[in-house]
């Protein structure tokens, strides 16, 4: 289990926000536990695309989703970025994504709950807008039970 420090005045309403690709992605500050370089890991034979791997994160290892990849599966799996740890259900789970960006209180711009289709349904929480664009704030549950089963 990957520790981190606790942060209960972490406020509610505060966004992680981060690009994958041209698209600027958001989720709940208190999902995310830690960011870290993306690094080498060990593919697992038979795993979707989306499944980028294993990494051992002090030891405890942790099943890294490529999240450009799960969000289109045309596009090609990341090459450069940073591996967004979070907690899911008793793990760890690690999101590649192309850049963190920010930690910004987001307005709404409407309910999203359950848009989508194929691969992306049911993921995206709410639609906000920023001084540079829409942000899609998705629901890493959904998202990570989706792939993961769990």
């Amino acid at each position: 289990m990957v520790s981190t420090p606790s942060t209960p005045d972490i406020d509610a309403s505060l966004t992680l926000l981060f690009r994958v690709g041209a698209t600027t992605y958001g989720c709940a500050l208190s999902e995310a536990r830690e960011i870290i370089a993306l690094r080498p890991m060990t593919r697992l034979p038979g795993s979707p695309r989306s499944v980028r791997g294993l990494i051992n994160m002090r030891g405890t290892i942790v099943t890294v989703l490529d999240l450009g990849v799960r969000l289109d599966d045309e596009q090609t799996p990341l090459r450069d970025g940073s591996i967004l740890l979070v907690r899911h259900h008793e793990r760890v789970v690690g999101l590649v994504v192309s850049e963190v960006l920010d930690v910004r209180p987001l307005e709404d711009d409407g309910d999203a709950s359950g848009a989508g289709a194929g691969p992306s349904r049911g993921i995206v929480r709410r639609v906000a807008a920023t001084e540079d664009g829409a942000v899609v704030v998705l629901d890493l549950e959904m998202l990570i039970s989706q792939v993961l089963l769990v």
